[in-house]
């Protein structure tokens, strides 16, 4: 698995050599670094990385954020959304998927971490002041980068698990493919904080998603999180078939409920391979002999290209029903289908966005939450 010991040139802003957190990763040994005073100087920079043989993922870019920390899932056009909160941590992480959706960027050179990162903090306590306190909201890290992947050394996992720790009403999650959890395991107040990861089988760890921790790794960390007192979640997303992926896919799911305790955990979604128009030239120019993209696919009611519905409808009735075979109560839902697919694969749909998100926040509330821990 890569870790920030791989990365081999930090770049920072001249004005920020004295934030903490600045400070940190120019203390780490072994590495080089460089200050730039302009976004001209950065690009040159860069330029001279590239240059150098350095590739995206050896090089650092700290800066300062200056759009949303925190926003509404944007969801995609027809299809129902869980309606998760996102906040923006970073652009980018040390892993190297090939369906990874950041590779339709193709000027995007670097890891990205934001000096101003911990403006979040206030940003939670603004929306918490005004939420609705009988309601639960999902609120996470993960959509733009690893969550974890880095942690240790940036101090926001452990900040705002404990600054979130005394809002009932709050499940933060952070969303990994690392096993980079130890420097959260010893923290007393973790509120309704969930520890969550995305899987796959072996197989497509190994082919699609290079340089992340293996999945023994992955579970291994589930468990000790869960040992620890932490809820955990899992991300069947996306599911890749091949052939025989019923059996792995199966396996993977019992592999899952021998490492965990079924009661912890609190949620699993399930999502196949898309991508949207545009990303297959961008990643064949990154991932020239990759195979994605050459399965049959078709567009979906958001134009983004899936497998065929009746392809979907069984990946997703055999994981549901292999998950509700077993012990527990986590909540299990589709990441971004239409409500046919909902109806299909569970008997059952929802005429909005809205209305599993309130669906999602009344299970939650009953089944899981008891209040600050």
């Amino acid at each position: 698995m890569r870790r920030i010991d791989d990365i081999g040139l930090i770049l920072y802003p001249e004005t920020e050599s004295e934030n903490p957190l600045v400070r940190r990763f120019l203390s780490l040994p072994g590495k080089r670094h460089s200050h730039y005073a302009s976004e001209e100087g950065l690009s040159g920079l860069i330029d001279e990385a590239r240059g150098g043989g350095l590739a995206s993922k050896q090089v650092l870019i700290l800066k300062e954020f200056r759009g949303r920390f925190f926003q509404l899932c944007p969801g995609s056009p027809n299809m129902i959304c869980c309606r998760y909160l996102l906040l923006n941590t970073g652009f980018n992480c040390l892993y190297d998927c090939v369906y990874c959706y950041l590779n339709s960027y193709l000027n995007s050179f670097g890891i990205v971490q934001f000096t101003n990162v911990f403006r979040v903090l206030d940003e939670i306590s603004r929306f918490h002041a005004a939420s609705d306190h009988n309601r639960v909201y999902r609120v996470g890290t993960g959509e733009f980068t690893d969550s974890l992947m880095m942690d240790e050394i940036v101090g926001l996992g452990p900040a705002i698990i404990e600054h979130t720790s005394g809002m009932a009403n709050i499940m933060l999650e952070l969303k990994t493919k690392s096993d980079n959890i130890g420097h959260l395991l010893e923290i007393a107040r973790r509120g309704n904080t969930v520890l969550a990861w995305s899987l796959n089988t072996p197989g497509n760890i190994e082919r699609y998603e290079k340089d992340s921790a293996p999945l023994e790794a992955r579970l291994g960390a589930a468990s000790r999180a869960a040992g620890a007192g932490y809820f955990v979640a899992f991300h069947f997303d996306p599911v890749i078939p091949y052939p025989g992926w019923e059996d792995e896919y199966v396996s993977l799911v019992d592999a899952l409920y021998d490492a965990v305790p079924a009661e912890r955990i609190v949620w699993i979604s399930m999502g196949g391979f898309r991508y949207a128009p545009g990303f297959r030239d961008a990643v064949r120019t990154r991932f020239p002999g990759e195979d994605l993209t050459l399965a049959e696919m078709f567009p979906g009611r958001d134009g983004k290209l899936r497998y065929f519905r009746p392809e979907r409808r069984r990946i997703y009735t055999l994981l549901s029903d292999r998950i509700r075979s077993k012990e527990g109560r986590p909540f299990v839902y589709l990441c971004m289908e239409d409500s046919d697919m909902w109806r299909d694969v569970f008997g059952d749909s929802y005429s909005s966005s809205m209305e599993l998100e309130l669906c999602l926040s009344d299970y939650l509330r009953r089944n899981f939450l008891h209040g600050p821990r």
